[in-house]
């Protein structure tokens, strides 16, 4: 007999078992299809290794079932879902592979007899039988109540041996396997030997299984019995001590009573605290609350501590610590002042802006010690995550606080100074915007409602004085940047150098390197060659780490001498002499001659300005990170086509800047008398020397005007003269930034007369005197202006 086959996974179909089940492989929903086609009827066989997509013979069991297809339902996803009946047994003899509307199995099988249902021709034995089973299912049933309802509405006493045998095999839920040797047993004796052992095995797995969960349930109660009487001990112990020993729970609550917070934060944390004595502390939970709890405790809701009022002590101390940076101290009074005037006063949220080593870090620790305040440093340099600035949620293992709320917890007190240190580093990923989380912290309306995610409860940051710091504002979003008040810190002088090294690094590195006055003399030429020759920055770490580089050469030069008139004065006759002598060494003296003998061959020189005047050469000035810098721009006119070269790495807003200024000198070219095939006829060549260094910018725009035109009606240019400014195509000179640095650049090079722009004029008259003095500063508004100060146009 040649029946359509269908392979099933984990499932076993009995003669006379009514049941649904999903089919979604092609070949067997084909297969469905055709025998629906020839009266519905196809072989349903079980299959050998569940995770096989295509068995073959091979693949399946040998013994499987006719069944009755009843219904087709369709279902999403290709699925169809069969209702069919159980006809009977029969063996799968081979299998070949049909095509019809589809490719599917085909199978040759012979359709296996069954007996009458009945063991035996003894009546008594067939009832001793019958009711054998009854009892070992309802044995097995006992401990299997999910099934019980089911299997018992099915089966009668009515049923022969054989009816409930089967009735049982296609109900429990046993694995597909064991089911399959129940089909393969062809006689009901076989059937009922085998099902008796697998029902006895079950109902003795099922015990071990019940009495499993009696003893892990035992052992959970004898836990709770323990911390009831945990509970009565601590009763006990506090009526025999007379109160003098608390529970962690008292003492939680005795620290809620002393703490200076709202009522809303107290019953919060007594809410916290309520919970924690209804759970065992040794859970993990127990764990986390107590930590929750501790926490909250630890804040400084409303503690306060009193600020300094004196505005003459505070400003020593300002002017103790830090040399310059007047413009941060100035704001730092005011802000005291209001605060003495007032007894209130919105806290400043300060964004100090500068290069590297200017004192920015330094000066808002001497803030909290000028304003009495306890200092808080939050480094935010490659902070990327938003729970570090609003917390982790409590719902996360190892949940903590954000670094604003343990920052705090730290200080003690609700009004310190906190330090925001690299605000420009912070960076985003998937985790979250930082900077939007920051948001909310430096908003004075927003922050006195600040939530952190662990805390759940608002924190009133509005009393916090905080002090940001950046090297580059380019980095920060402009809501941010809006909610701070910058305040620029531009390089130092060398003479705000030479006072800083003379009044703070000395004496910080001769105690740091253990030398003294006493022993160890650095002239003032020396410290001025060592700003000079030996560092090129805007700030002051690499002057002292050379100022400590020599006070170590010193000391150890120094150790090398003492012990050396040691071991003189042990050999020695006169041994007391010489140890007298010792008490009182000859110091040691740094000065510009011997300099070099400590820190090498000088690093830097100065560019100094040109010796004699020349075409085609101007001196611009540039700003950088480390301050300003002179460059010179150089132009040269050859035969060609008109190309234009542009060489020194040079950036784009650089590259338009001589885009411009060929233009410019172009358009005025019938003014000076430039014949137009000039143009077409050579090739331009602008280079700016230092061609490893990039450099970008729209200052050099007039230099680079004043060359090319320079080169093009061949009048030197003043080699004394250095200028900066953005050039337009009509020849304005616009504003430009930087210009303090541009300035010490020029008096460096020993550059006297500077141009600068006209809108810049209100720039230089805030500068100091020290940078302007001995300088003739010019400002220019047009490019005629421009070429008259710089081209020798009678020569």
């Amino acid at each position: 007999m040649n029946l359509p086959v269908i392979a099933l996974k984990g499932l076993n179909i009995f003669p006379g078992m009514v049941i649904h089940f999903d089919l979604n492989r092609k070949p067997s929903i084909v297969a469905v299809r055709v025998a629906m086609k020839s009266g519905g009827r196809l072989f349903a066989v079980t299959q050998r290794i569940m995770t096989e997509e295509t068995p073959g013979l091979d693949g399946l069991y040998e013994i499987g079932t006719v069944i009755q297809v009843r219904q087709i339902t369709k279902l999403p996803n290709n699925t169809i879902r069969v209702l069919a009946e159980g006809v009977g047994r029969a063996k799968l003899n081979d299998m070949t592979t049909a095509k019809a509307q589809g490719v599917y199995a085909l199978g040759d099988i012979d359709l296996i007899e069954e007996d009458d249902g009945h063991i035996s021709d003894d009546r008594n034995y067939e009832e001793a039988a019958f009711r054998t089973m009854v009892e070992m299912l309802s044995g097995y049933l006992e401990y299997h109540p999910k099934i019980s309802q089911t299997l018992n509405s099915q089966i009668d006493s009515s049923m022969s041996l054989g009816e409930i045998v089967n009735r049982i095999a296609m109900n429990i839920p046993i694995a597909y396997d064991k089911k399959q040797q129940l089909l393969e047993a062809i006689s009901t004796a076989d059937r009922y030997e085998m099902l008796s052992t697998i029902l006895c095995q079950e109902t003795d797995i099922a015990k071990i299984h019940y009495k499993l969960n009696q003893d892990i349930q035992s052992r959970v109660n004898q836990n709770q019995r323990e911390y009831i009487m945990r509970e009565q001990m601590a009763i006990l112990r506090k009526e025999l001590s007379k109160g003098e020993e608390y529970t962690d729970s008292e003492l939680f609550n005795k620290k809620v009573d002393e703490l200076e917070a709202s009522d809303e934060i107290k019953e919060r944390i007594r809410k916290e605290i309520r919970r924690f004595d209804n759970i065992s502390e040794s859970s993990q939970e127990g764990y986390v609350l107590r930590s929750y709890i501790e926490t909250l405790l630890e804040l400084p809701w409303d503690h306060t501590a009193a600020d300094n009022t004196d505005i003459e002590h505070a400003s020593e101390i300002l002017e103790e610590d830090h040399y310059g940076l007047d413009k941060v101290k100035e704001r730092v009074l005011e802000f005291l002042a209001v605060r003495a005037q007032t007894s209130k006063g919105r806290s400043p949220i300060m964004c100090l802006v500068g290069p590297p080593g200017t004192g920015k870090t330094s000066i808002a620790k001497s803030i909290a010690r000028a304003l009495d305040k306890e200092y808080i440093r939050v480094s935010l340099g490659g902070v990327r995550d938003e729970a570090e600035i609003r917390g982790h949620r409590r719902t996360y293992v190892g949940a903590m606080p954000g670094r604003i709320a343990t920052g705090l917890r730290h200080a003690g007190v609700k009004n310190p100074l906190m330090l925001l240190d690299e605000i420009d580093k912070v960076s985003n990923d998937y985790k979250g915007d930082t900077f939007s989380a920051l948001l909310e912290v430096l908003d004075p309306d927003q922050n006195k409602q600040f939530r952190d995610h662990y805390i759940e409860l608002p924190i009133d940051l509005s009393e916090v004085l905080f002090v940001a710091t950046a090297n580059d504002t380019s980095t920060i979003p402009r809501p941010l940047l809006d909610r701070m008040e910058l305040i620029q810190i531009s390089g130092y002088t060398q003479n705000e150098k030479f006072h800083i090294a003379k009044e703070h690094l000395m004496a910080k590195q001769y105690e740091a390197n253990g030398m003294t006055k006493k022993n160890l003399v650095i002239t003032d030429g020396a410290i001025k060659d060592i700003i000079r020759y030996y560092t090129r920055e805007a700030g002051v770490r690499e002057l002292e780490r050379k100022i400590g580089e020599v006070c170590r050469k010193c000391a150890k030069q120094e150790l090398s001498r003492r012990q050396e008139e040691e071991k003189k004065a042990k050999t020695s006759a006169k041994s007391r002499s010489k140890k007298a002598a010792l008490k009182t060494p000859d110091k040691i003296s740094v000065n510009s001659k011997n300099l070099e003998e400590y820190l090498g061959k000088r690093k830097y020189s100065s560019i100094m300005a040109n010796k004699k005047d020349e075409v085609g050469i101007v001196r611009g000035l540039a700003w950088t990170a480390v301050g300003g810098d002179t460059l010179q721009i150089e132009v040269c006119m050859m035969p060609g086509k008109g190309e234009v070269k542009l060489t020194g790495q040079m950036g784009d807003v650089m590259k338009e800047s001589a885009t411009i200024a060929l233009s410019y000198v172009r358009s005025v070219g019938e003014k000076y008398h430039i014949k137009p095939e000039l143009f077409s006829e050579n090739d331009f060549h602008i280079h700016i020397p230092e061609g490893a260094v990039p450099k970008d910018g729209p200052s050099a725009g007039i230099t680079m005007a004043t060359a090319i035109l320079s080169t093009v009606i061949g009048k030197k240019v003043f080699c004394k003269v250095a200028m900066t400014g953005e050039i337009t195509l009509r020849g304005k000179v616009l504003a430009i930034g930087g210009l303090k640095e541009k300035l010490l650049a020029a008096k460096t090079a020993g550059i006297r007369k500077v141009l600068v722009p006209q809108e810049n004029e209100k720039d230089v008259e805030e500068l100091d005197k020290e940078i302007t003095d001995g300088m003739d500063i010019i400002f220019v508004s047009n490019m005629d202006e421009v070429v008259y100060q710089a081209i020798d146009t009678d020569n």
